[in-house]
């Protein structure tokens, strides 16, 4: 396998310590390189970590630096949530002719909302045209030609098309030159490890400090700010891991939420039991009374976790499957 140089060696079969995750899952935040592919990145962190199950949210090109969220574990559940969350990113145009600040500043500000675009040729992807909103769009700097702007839109929304369709607004054309996503949903640059600090954390963790390699995989519920919460009893745990749909009777709290949203359930303990379809407004929500309220769809403990203490009793999540 050649690697790139920025890129350590991965370590061998025997060597990879066996990484603890939380539930079964974790995030790596990686500052991916230029050079190798998403793919690529998530291959070794793969290799050095010895989690059989590795994924990654947002893939990034080759040449594109960056946040790069990987998945580990049971996290990898959770690629179908997050790689639907917003993007920054910091871009690096070039203008191939010559145009005045004013007008440059005034394009520029055009595009700000929904646009339509095409992926590039060499995109992965169909061609197919879309709509993707650029949420925020602001002019750092400026060197002659060279424009720096900084970029806040949908997941999906292809940068390189971005800098091509405002030089074509200015008439003079203009291409991306360099690109490096700064947030991916709530997780940012200060966040990110590059791939040889996560292998000397691993290195230290064979000897017995695992600090290091504890601090940098965190638990999957870091991924979900701003879905809304509910928190469910304890006794209702168990019945949600089996398939159950959560009732009111084993509702605590629930936060603002309306029909056919995700939420998040949380037992009181604070336990992230995993992710599931509102069935109705939280408007609607009377902890305590009978009415089905989460479908689940994404559960992370394994069935037998929590006590089946809903047998023989009147269960707190009704046992008909969503």
């Amino acid at each position: 396998m050649t690697t790139n140089p920025e890129t350590p060696t991965t370590l061998s079969e025997k060597s990879r310590p066996v990484v603890e995750l939380q539930n079964g899952g974790g995030i790596l935040l990686i500052d991916k390189p230029r050079g190798p592919s998403s793919h690529q990145v998530a291959a070794w962190v793969r290799e050095m970590t010895g989690v059989t199950q590795v994924g990654h949210t947002g893939t990034l090109d080759p040449q594109v630096s960056g946040v790069l969220v990987v998945l580990l574990g049971k996290a990898v559940r959770l690629t179908s949530v997050l790689h639907l969350d917003e993007k920054e990113y910091i871009c690096l145009m070039r203008l191939q002719g010559d145009v005045s600040q004013q007008n440059l500043e005034e394009i520029i500000h055009q595009f700000t909302g929904k646009i339509y675009q095409r992926p590039p040729r060499k995109s992965a992807v169909k061609r197919a045209l879309r709509i993707r909103e650029i949420l925020e769009l602001e002019l750092l700097s400026r060197d002659k030609r060279l424009v720096l702007l900084r970029v806040r839109c949908d997941s999906g929304t292809y940068i390189r098309s971005l800098c091509h369709h405002i030089g074509l607004a200015l008439g003079v054309g203009a291409h991306m030159q360099e690109l490096r996503r700064s947030r991916s949903s709530s997780f940012t640059e200060d966040q990110i490890y590059t791939l040889h600090s996560v292998r000397d954390a691993l290195e230290d963790a064979k000897s017995g400090n695992t600090e290091m390699i504890s601090r940098m995989i965190l638990p999957m519920k870091t991924s979900i700010a701003g879905i809304p919460t509910v928190t469910i009893k304890e006794t209702a745990a168990g019945a949600i891991c089996h398939g159950a749909r959560l009732s009111s009777r084993g509702i605590i709290r629930v936060d603002s939420f309306q029909m056919e949203d995700t939420v998040a359930i949380f037992t009181e303990s604070e336990d992230f039991i995993g992710l599931g379809e509102a069935l109705m407004s939280s408007s609607r929500v009377v902890p305590g009374e009978k009415g089905l309220v989460v479908a689940p769809r994404i559960i992370f403990p394994e069935p037998d976790a929590y006590p089946a203490i809903w047998k023989g009793h009147v269960p707190p999540a009704e046992t008909n499957k969503a």
